[in-house]
């Protein structure tokens, strides 16, 4: 039997608004994978604390409020000083295209924007899954 691929689904910020993480939590789910939510108002330290603890393969992170630029990269710069290197991390919401090669640049594997299929992305991290 194949291990479940276990992706935690995280909101950092002040984000109010989490219909989409939780659109793309039931599909991760329903496509067979193992699947935490944070909850709304996750910081960067509870992101990657939560995800080591629960020896996820990907962090799926989902943004409107704007502060891709500096919550994106801390929780890269959080998962480097840990030594994890393993986990695939992706992200989505409202996020400029304009931003999206500077968070790649930092490690963040893909950005999906409002209109991307559940299948793209359960695709992408079934396919780029590092454990």
């Amino acid at each position: 039997m194949d291990k479940k691929i276990r992706v935690l689904v995280a909101k950092p910020g002040l984000d109010g608004h989490d219909r989409g993480a939780k659109v793309v939590a039931r599909a991760l789910r329903d496509a067979g994978m193992e699947v935490i939510y944070t909850g709304l108002r996750q910081t960067p330290d509870q992101i990657v604390a939560t995800a080591i603890q629960e020896d996820v393969d990907a962090i799926a992170m989902s943004i409107l409020s704007g502060a891709h630029g500096y919550l994106f990269p801390r929780v890269m710069e959080l998962l480097a000083e840990r030594g994890v290197d393993d986990i695939l991390v992706i992200g989505g919401g409202i996020i400029p295209e304009e931003d999206i090669p500077a968070l790649k640049e930092c490690g963040i594997a893909e950005i999906f924007g409002p209109g991307t299929l559940t299948s793209d992305t359960v695709r992408f991290i079934r396919e780029n899954v590092k454990k």
